[in-house]
């Protein structure tokens, strides 16, 4: 597995060795021990997400209340995405700025999200099927979203594709409306 540093603090990419046969196709997306030497940190999982959906959709940006935060190991394991990451850190020298990574079945990349970094990915296929683990459980009460078609963070989602949002994404605050609960999030 290859490990390359995104140049967002604190976010990597792995890239997993496969192997195939006449039979088909086998690698390890997930390995603890090259986790640990990128990261400095386990991934302690508490959760584990599948998404499948239509070209086009859109979700996120989505991010949890730090304390405690929701890291997340996300791959794709039919279709392809495009996968973003947002950094909301306060004091980070990335701060508002993206970075995005396709996730598809050629190169089967995995993308590692730290706390603090908001999170979206757009389905660039039909049945396009995410699968993601989380160091913390889902906290409805401590979920937020920034709009993902904010002018201000200026994401370039590819052309050609409508973008398909949930109600909550649609109406999501933009950035600038979400500073201070930013700035809170740092207080603690």
């Amino acid at each position: 597995m290859t490990v390359t540093n995104l140049d967002i603090p604190g976010s990597w990419v792995f890239t997993p060795r496969q192997f195939s046969d006449d039979r088909g196709t086998f690698f390890e997306w997930f390995q603890d021990d090259t986790f640990l030497e990128a990261s400095g940190h386990r991934l302690d999982l508490a959760q584990a997400n599948c998404s499948i959906s239509k070209k086009g959709t859109l979700r996120g940006i989505h991010f949890a209340d730090v304390p405690p935060g929701q890291r997340k190991y996300v791959t794709c394991l039919s279709g392809s995405a495009m996968d973003v990451l947002v950094d909301l850190r306060i004091g980070s020298p990335t701060f508002g700025e993206w970075r995005s990574v396709l996730l598809d079945t050629m190169e089967r990349k995995v993308v590692s999200i730290p706390n603090g970094v908001g999170h979206a990915f757009m389905a660039l296929e039909e049945n396009t099927t995410i699968i993601y683990l989380c160091d913390q459980r889902y906290n409805p009460t401590g979920e937020r979203e920034i709009y993902p078609l904010d002018s201000e963070i200026g994401i370039d989602w590819p052309s050609g594709i409508k973008p398909l949002l949930s109600p909550k994404d649609e109406a999501a605050p933009l950035l600038a409306d979400s500073m201070e609960l930013l700035f809170h999030q740092q207080d603690r």
